[in-house]
């Protein structure tokens, strides 16, 4: 299956404990092309695990919607893409995550050093459904170790549609520099369409990104932490060559914006007391205002906290 036709070249990015359906749908509105969600375990969800399916919290504001999910049991992710085909419009399978106890699955990362597993994953899962499959990578395990060429290409003959390399390493967690000239060799390798992820904090970041790799698409996660006004400001980059910064009067409508749409969905609170703290970066007396969120029990008083910004 082809991957689809985005209406902009900009990705948010999976990240867990931060893609929640109000963060995607805010994101899809202020330009992304496309949103992913948190990854969701795939035996869990072959299990109808009742708090893993909670977590499929799509909805048609965000079409094409995408499910992310991780495993290394073919059964079981197969069960669960089954379960996801009539929810989503593309479905994206983890490999890329570094952390601990997901390595400690044999999952995400951990399977860098299996690019045959990673084949028959894929293989599996892309014959099983109907609906586009992506692939998250990363470079490798380690820096003397990157084999994303060898497992990219893996990937497109299995059946990937669109392969997204965040550019550290397994080792490198999310320290020090991404590594963009493996972005440009993979795309330079493949037919199917790549994004390019990590690092990408301002326009000029997607600018030099797209310029330096040639990537088809730019996947963005920490950089709009916080900051989803970024998607916007690339939109009118692309339309008109200049963007126009965002101000504390934006950052706050930003959230409250957010907020509106966390209450509509029903966000959990823990995910709406992380992005209220994140939208105070760059306030003076921010260190204060995230202590006094931090102590909030209820949406009322978040919105009380984030009203004295204004």
């Amino acid at each position: 299956m082809k991957f689809p036709k985005l209406k902009s070249d900009t990705i948010l990015a999976p990240m867990a404990g931060v893609t929640d359906v109000a963060f995607r749908v805010l994101c899809r509105k202020y330009g992304a092309g496309m949103a992913v969600t948190e990854m969701i375990s795939a035996n869990a969800l072959a299990r109808r695990n009742k708090r893993t399916l909670g977590m499929i919290d799509i909805v048609a504001a965000e079409k094409p919607r995408v499910i992310q999910l991780f495993g290394q049991n073919v059964e079981m992710l197969v069960k669960a893409a089954k379960y996801c085909e009539d929810k989503c419009e593309v479905l994206d399978l983890n490999f890329g995550c570094p952390a601990t106890k997901i390595i400690k699955q044999g999952a995400g990362s951990a399977l860098l050093e299996r690019p045959n597993k990673i084949g028959e994953i894929v293989k599996a899962v892309s014959s099983a459904i109907k609906i586009p499959v992506t692939c998250k990578l990363r470079l490798g395990i380690r820096k003397n170790n990157i084999n994303i060429v060898e497992v990219a290409k893996v990937c497109e003959e299995a059946g990937a549609a669109m392969i997204a390399i965040h550019a550290r390493t397994q080792k490198q967690g999310y320290t020090g520099k991404a590594d963009w000239s493996w972005i440009k060799n993979v795309k330079d390798s493949l037919g199917v369409p790549v994004a390019g992820n990590g690092d990408v904090c301002s326009v000029e970041d997607y600018v030099r990104m797209k310029k330096e790799t040639g990537c088809d698409f730019v996947m963005i996660g920490r950089g709009v932490v916080g900051n989803p006004y970024l998607f916007k400001q690339i939109e009118q980059f692309n339309k008109k060559g200049s963007y126009s910064e965002r101000d504390r009067k934006q950052q706050i409508e930003d959230f409250f914006e957010y907020l509106e749409s966390a209450e509509k969905y029903k966000v959990g609170f823990l995910h709406v007391k992380f992005h209220a703290q994140s939208f105070t970066k760059g306030f003076i007396g921010a260190s204060r205002v995230r202590d006094k969120i931090g102590r909030a029990k209820s949406f009322e008083e978040i919105e009380k906290v984030m009203k004295t910004l204004e």
